[in-house]
């Protein structure tokens, strides 16, 4: 096994390719490319161009037509392009399929994510997480990856097992599985001991899609020092800290954001992770409100909640990044008044989906920081009394 924590020795040249299906319009894929060209600027790459095909569905076997693979070759062919970043999952079989088509190495969005894991990983558990869910996406595509193994090389996509040697036979990969899966059961153990050890105290859980704004809003809060960064994936490890407002006691914990096409494996392998989430008495919803498609992030962090049975808890809706929304969304020229009848119909329109329960911040600027702790701290102060109601507390 390669060290994940190893750095691209060059910038890679990559283009992105996309699909439209007839689910799909071509908004809604520029949308995804755009985040596809941050996951990879997240890991190192420099995106060159974007090529977009419309079809009724995938090539099973080579995922776009040949026209459209010719294209691609000659411009990767004439700009020295070393990498395709595809914004869907495929088969072991497609991607081989695209390499012999396209002369060079191919990934999928899966592949990008579990890169980018792979060197955000810090502590013994995000380590092995991130390499069973390696193993896990690599299993089912052993057949038809054969030649794509053989290869070697660094950077995206080739981080962890999927250059090590060529020992990955069936067998293998499902003796490091199993073997993986029982230490990641040790380390949630004990991960399990130490949440027992905290007490009674309330817990509270920053959730959200990823870059919004929760470590941040985390140190803001906690005044401690968690790694906040305008990538994707800065935090992949739980962060908790004791928190008081006017001598209430709670835990605030940060928990890695949420994304569209999360892989299935990864999501399976960090639910121990996740389980600060699940246990959490209220629950946080950081919502980035200037970017344009927050309504769909806020849904994709719905059903990921859905997912970890963890939707049915008291939730407050942070809208963070209110400066950015002005700025990109008022001009210099616009009235006073317009400025503020239009907040006022997001302000009004939220408050109604939300049944009351958010609060629109800016947390770099700090700006209704102190509404913000009010909130947290009604709903602190209203849980100890749901779970204590026959003790006395002193707020």
């Amino acid at each position: 096994m390669i060290d994940k924590n190893q750095k691209i020795a060059t910038e890679e040249k990559v283009v992105l390719i996309g699909l439209v299906t007839k689910e799909d319009t071509p908004e809604q894929i520029e949308e995804y490319l755009d985040e596809l060209a941050f996951l990879a600027e997240t890991a190192g790459a420099i995106t060159l161009k974007r090529f977009v095909q419309r079809l009724p569905h995938p090539d099973s076997r080579t995922f776009l037509g040949k026209g459209k693979l010719e294209e691609i070759k000659a411009y990767v062919q004439s700009k020295g392009v070393n990498l395709a970043i595809v914004d869907d999952e495929l088969s072991g079989s497609q991607i081989s399929n695209m390499e012999d088509a396209l002369g060079i190495r191919t990934i999928d969005r899966s592949d990008l994510i579990l890169d980018i894991f792979a060197r955000r990983a810090r502590t013994a558990q995000a380590k092995v997480q991130v390499e069973l869910a390696q193993y896990q996406y690599l299993l089912p595509r052993l057949k038809g990856m054969w030649k794509h193994l053989e290869r070697q090389g660094g950077g995206i996509g080739t981080r962890g097992p999927g250059e090590t040697e060529i020992e990955t036979d069936r067998r293998i990969v499902k003796d490091k599985i199993a073997l993986l899966r029982k230490r990641l059961q040790e380390i949630d153990k004990q991960a399990f001991t130490q949440r027992k050890e905290r007490g009674e105290l309330i817990r509270v859980s920053l959730v959200g899609y990823t870059n919004v704004g929760k470590s941040t809003i985390m140190n803001l809060l906690s005044k401690s020092e968690v790694f906040a960064e305008n990538k994707l994936f800065a935090t992949l490890d739980t962060t908790t800290r004791k928190v008081v407002f006017e001598n209430t006691p709670f835990l605030l914990s940060d928990t890695v954001g949420f994304i569209r096409k999360l892989p299935h494996h990864l999501v399976e392998s960090f639910k121990s992770t996740l389980d600060e989430v699940r246990e959490a008495d209220i629950l946080l919803h950081v919502v980035d409100i200037s970017h344009p498609g927050f309504e769909e992030q806020m849904g994709t962090v719905q059903k990921t909640l859905q997912d970890l049975k963890a939707f049915d808890k008291p939730m407050l809706t942070i809208f963070n990044k209110m400066d950015l929304y002005e700025s990109k969304y008022f001009d210099e020229w616009l009235a006073p008044e317009v400025k503020e009848d239009i907040l006022r119909e997001l302000y009004d329109k939220w408050q109604h989906l939300t049944e009351g329960n958010c609060v629109f911040i800016a947390a770099l600027e700090k700006r209704n920081v102190e509404q913000l702790r009010t909130e947290i701290l009604d709903k602190v102060r209203q849980m100890y009394r749901v779970r204590y109601p026959y003790k006395t507390i002193h707020f």
